[in-house]
């Protein structure tokens, strides 16, 4: 829909009177009946927009009741009362300035609050926000303004706001239908979809993505976070900090209406004005994300279901046979001894040598870690003797003790014990525990394990926490041949407890039925009434934070068991866990729509503050096909988590298995791994400053209009563009490039400026998909090998992509690849600047070294490739900062049809010799070294008097 259309929209919906409803009888089943009963109006939607059919009436609210400098108290309206509990009488709002970003805050004091540790630190900017109100009567509302533009950001005149115990309603006018974010949920198109309702639940939950069709049900990570594109092209972002079970529904208008049922409402604006600024302003205040190890950008095979460590060997073997670049070997739960943490199974006998053989060819090891820990074997036995803190039950009264009692370790304890992979019932660490017993013994368990088996990453999954068969009489596992009967964990929901039978469940529960078919926030997971750090916070609360926080202090595991960064990968997330972790994109299927979707999942968790991001290429649900497993090896090249990964049961899919996908993934792996340098400094500068690594294109271009909704293409930082072969069948991708220069970096004519707009591009999959590098660019790269390792070996190369006038820039981070980063002031590493300019003559270079590391040796700069350079060089005129300088003729070549530069010399710069290396050279007929040039064979040719001998270059 476009703007004219939208405010036509608003417009009418103003008129009218018609819009938004608010929707009285969200549950399953509704009739007239029961809305009218509630005091709503009840009146069918013939609109096609999914406008709720039960609705509030007019005059919901509250009222100023008094102001004291910035604190507004507020008192209930006359307006209708609230159907899911009593409304709060009086609720204050208050609101500061936190450097550019404007806090509002709405609720109680003394209420519940997230225990998050954010930095709340700011970044200036040019732009900022103001709190504008309006009282008038019966009605209270507030905008968030920006100032240089007058423009309401958030506009609450919409009516609304509801604030009760356990239900919290608050609505608002948008400036644009230009909205991103909210998850964690499978959205088809990256653009949020304003043209009818849709409410999507925000609950962390097992729930693997469905991509098959349009579902906005919840699944393992909650982000209470969105961005706005105004109509201007000016950016903001607002993040809500709550962890209750919330839903976020989308109205035309464009409206939006939020509703939590905890805590208070306590919203953060960020100001940008550039959609990268303001996940830079966001990232500092949430805290920006860890820097992988260089490693962990490399590419990684796994899959659940290996029989034993024989098969994981051949399938590596497989791929390291087909000339396939990799770096990591992932294990799934099969390398346990029936799936409890810490052990390894008979059937891997010998993994410890086998992990030293990888590490002898520069590969690395990933294991998967749950943190369910069953009640019977040492580890729980060590925490039972460090006094760590399981997650438990409020009251002795409560505890299922026929299960207790079956353990002795947990016997007698308020231990709430679950259902997950091991044979016996588990128990869930508690890692909000304030005496710290509890962490202290998970890193000991991962220093103890480490020394067994020298893994380098860790992959933590089944941490909403995951819980099977809660609630349920029959569970899946009781048909399952690789299950004991375990008895399921019931939770006491007869309608007394809120904490179970909250009056307002959201979305998160409605999605999937209501009570009457098993339908409850505790399902698949824990039950709500329970309690951590000894009672003092509520797992109906807290339940949310739980991803977060065992990425926390598994972070502090990896550094302490290995001394290195390495990384970790957490399933359930929530915002800043991207400082301990990354993600994956869940147990997705095996079809294209998901390939579809994982390009647009990975663009959201980088605004989430997640670039260490992917999906399981391939599919992980079903088995996939060869065309499809083609195509998403070449995608998923692109993404910095880049893992093939599938499920038991299914064939090996692996791109070993088929030659078309071994030959399309060495030609992917390979181009990736010769831009790793590229991609390591943009997490390198995300880390350090915050912001994105992979990006939409919109964030480059937001006064486009045709990249706003441009979901299947993404950016690599500022500089690449990716346009990734999505559909069956199809060997063609009709790209979008937005006005600027741009150079083809794939097959497609090589090197060649690429007109901006639509246009349509070959992507046979015999060639890479189609990959742009923007004009002005300067992009450090390296010649790749079979392992990162290896490729950091090998000289630096530079590819400038000049813009019209001839001028590029660029950076190169570097450090070992490893070290822990504690304090980017005082970490070790190297930072080069790199100019490039095409002057009248010929060519200049500077290369300014502004941080330098004493103890990390670098590789020479050996080549440079210089796309649309506009005349023959002369070879012979090279100096670095006024030497004269040799280079290979031999190696190094000009087409003055590509008008390709290639220049080719071993050790040709020493990139430690100077703070400033200048390197120049003159166009042949430029200078007292000319030399004739004619063409041959479409390459350049010159005759060298000096040498008497022919040289292609």
């Amino acid at each position: 829909m476009g703007k004219l259309t939208s405010l036509l929209l608003f417009a009418l919906l103003s008129a009218t009177n018609a819009g938004p409803r608010f929707d009285c009888l969200p549950e399953p089943n509704g009739n007239q009946g029961a809305c009218e009963a509630r005091g709503c109006i009840w009146k069918e939607d013939d609109t096609g927009r999914n406008a709720p059919w039960c609705y509030f009436k007019d005059g919901v609210g509250y009222k100023l009741d008094s102001q004291q400098g910035t604190t507004y108290n507020l008192r209930k309206n006359s307006g209708p009362s609230n159907p899911w509990g009593a409304d709060s009488t009086e609720i204050k709002l208050t609101t500061k300035t936190i450097g550019s970003v404007l806090n509002v805050h709405i609720g109680i004091d003394g209420r519940y609050e997230p225990p998050v540790d954010f930095p709340r630190e700011t970044q200036s900017s040019d732009e900022s926000l103001t709190l504008s109100t309006s009282s008038s009567g019966d009605f209270f509302s507030f905008a968030v303004v920006r100032q240089s533009s007058n423009r309401k950001l958030f506009d609450t005149s919409i009516g609304g706001l509801i604030f009760s115990d356990q239900f919290i309603q608050i609505a608002t006018y948008l400036p644009s239908e230009n909205m991103y974010g909210w998850g964690e949920n499978t959205h088809q198109s990256l653009r949020h979809d304003f043209t009818k309702y849709l409410t999507w639940a925000m609950l962390a939950r097992d729930q693997p993505p469905n991509s098959g069709s349009l579902d906005t049900m919840n699944l393992y990570g909650v982000h209470p976070y969105y961005m706005i594109l105004e109509p201007d092209g000016k950016a903001h972002g607002v993040l809500i900090i709550n962890s209750n079970a919330q839903e976020v529904t989308t109205a035309p208008g464009p409206s939006l209406i939020y509703r939590t049922i905890g805590g208070n409402l306590d919203m953060y604006f960020f100001p940008g004005p550039t959609p990268e600024m303001v996940t830079q302003q966001y990232l500092k205040f949430i805290g920006k994300p860890f820097l992988p190890a260089y490693w962990a950008l490399g590419y990684q095979l796994s899959r659940y279901g290996y029989k034993g460590l024989a098969e994981m060997k051949t399938r590596i073997q497989a791929v390291r046979d087909a000339g396939i670049p990799i770096d990591i070997g992932v294990a799934d739960i099969d390398y346990m001894q029936r799936y409890k943490d810490f052990t390894t199974g008979d059937d891997w006998a010998g993994f410890s040598d086998y992990v030293k053989t990888m590490h002898s060819w520069g590969m690395k090891l990933i294991l998967i870690f749950d943190p369910a820990i069953e009640a019977t074997y040492p580890s729980f036995q060590r925490a039972m003797a460090a006094n760590a803190k399981f997650i438990e039950w409020e009251s002795q009264s409560q505890v299922q003790t026929a299960i207790q009692n079956l353990y002795p370790m947990a016997k007698d304890t308020k231990i709430m014990l679950g259902v997950v992979w091991p044979d016996n019932h588990v128990a869930f660490p508690d890692f909000l525990d304030s005496t710290n017993n509890t962490q202290n013994w998970w890193i000991n368990e991962f220093v103890t394990y480490q020394s067994q088996v020298p893994f380098d990453g860790i992959w933590i999954d089944m941490n909403e926490p995951s819980n099977f068969g809660t609630n349920q009489d029959h569970p899946w596992y009781f048909d399952s041949a690789d299950h004991p009967d375990d008895a399921p964990l019931f939770c006491p929901t007869n309608g007394s407890n809120l904490w179970e039978m909250p009056p307002y469940k959201t979305r998160a529960v409605w999605r999937f039925g209501d009570a009457n078919n098993g339908a409850f926030l505790s399902t698949n997971t824990l039950c709500m009434l329970a309690q951590q750090d000894g009672g003092k916070q509520r797992f109906y609360n807290v339940k949310n934070l739980y991803g977060l926080t065992e990425a926390i202090h598994t972070q502090t595991a990896l550094f302490k068991a290995t001394g290195k960064r390495g990384a970790v990968v957490s399933r359930s997330t929530y915002p800043s866990a991207g400082r301990y972790a990354g993600h994956w994109l869940g147990d997705n299927t095996a079809r294209w729509e998901d390939l579809r979707t994982s390009v647009i999942g990975a663009q959201e968790f980088n605004m989430f503050g997640i670039p260490y991001v992917g999906s399981d290429v391939c599919g992980f649900i079903g088995t996939t096909t060869e065309e499809l497993c083609l195509r998403w090896q070449q995608m998923g090249a692109f993404h910095s988590f880049f893992r093939n990964h599938n499920t038991i049961g299914q064939p090996a899919q692996d791109p070993a298995v088929w030659p078309s996908v071994a030959a399309a993934t060495k030609q992917a792996n390979l181009f990736r791994y010769q831009y790793l340098p590229y991609l390591f400094s943009l997490h390198f500068a995300a880390s350090q400053s915050g912001g994105s690594v992979i990006r939409p294109v919109f964030f480059e271009f937001p006064t486009d209009a045709e990249t706003f909704n441009l979901g299947y293409e993404f950016m690599w930082g500022s500089r690449m563009l990716v346009a990734p072969v999505l559909y069956q069948g199809t060997t063609s991708v009709n790209v979008y490039l937005p006005t600027d220069r741009w150079y083809s970096l794939f097959d497609y004519k090589y090197g060649s400026i690429i007109s901006p707009g639509y246009t349509t591009v070959s992507a046979p999959t015999t060639s890479r998909i189609p990959v742009f590098v923007r004009g002005y660019s300067v992009i450090p790269r390296q010649t790749p090998a079979i392992t990162t390792t290896a490729t950091r070996q090998n000289p630096f190369e530079l590819l400038i992509a000049p813009c019209q006038l001839g001028k590029g820039e660029g950076t190169l981070f570097w450090d070992d690849g490893e070290t822990i980063v504690n304090d980017f002031n005082s970490h070790d590493y190297h930072r080069f600047d790199f100019v490039y300019n095409t002057t009248s003559t010929g060519g200049l270079l500077t290369i300014n070294h502004s941080k330098k590391s004493s103890t990390i040796s670098l590789p020479t700069l050996d080549i440079i490739e210089v796309f649309n350079y506009p005349k023959a060089p002369n070879f012979r005129s090279f100096t670095i900062n006024g030497t004269p300088v040799n280079i290979n003729v031999q190696k190094s070549t000009y087409s003055g049809i590509t008008k390709i530069l290639y220049i080719s010399t071993e050790g040709l710069i020493n990139l430690t010799s100077s703070d400033s290396i200048v390197l120049q050279w003159s166009n042949a007929g430029s200078s007292m070294f000319d030399i004739d040039v004619g063409v041959e064979n479409g390459k350049m040719k010159a005759l060298n008097t000096n040498r008497y001998e022919e040289l292609y270059f």
